[in-house]
């Protein structure tokens, strides 16, 4: 697994996923809630099935 994931772009999964599953938690919004599991772990990890699958990036490019 190659990264796909990078900078800003991991930050805002892990707050999206912290937030839904907090929102979860308190009832606040309801079981659908714990989806934000998924940003959170691609978000830790830093690589997305989805950007695979459409063939996206938002690593910064690495100079040779």
């Amino acid at each position: 697994m190659k990264n796909n994931v990078g900078g800003i772009d991991k930050i805002l999964r892990v707050v999206a996923g912290i937030v839904l599953i907090a929102l979860a938690a308190t009832n606040v919004i309801g079981v659908w809630g714990w989806i934000g599991v998924v940003p959170l772990l691609t978000g830790l990890v830093g690589w997305c099935p989805a950007y695979t699958l459409f063939g996206m990036n938002s690593c910064p490019m690495k100079k040779s």
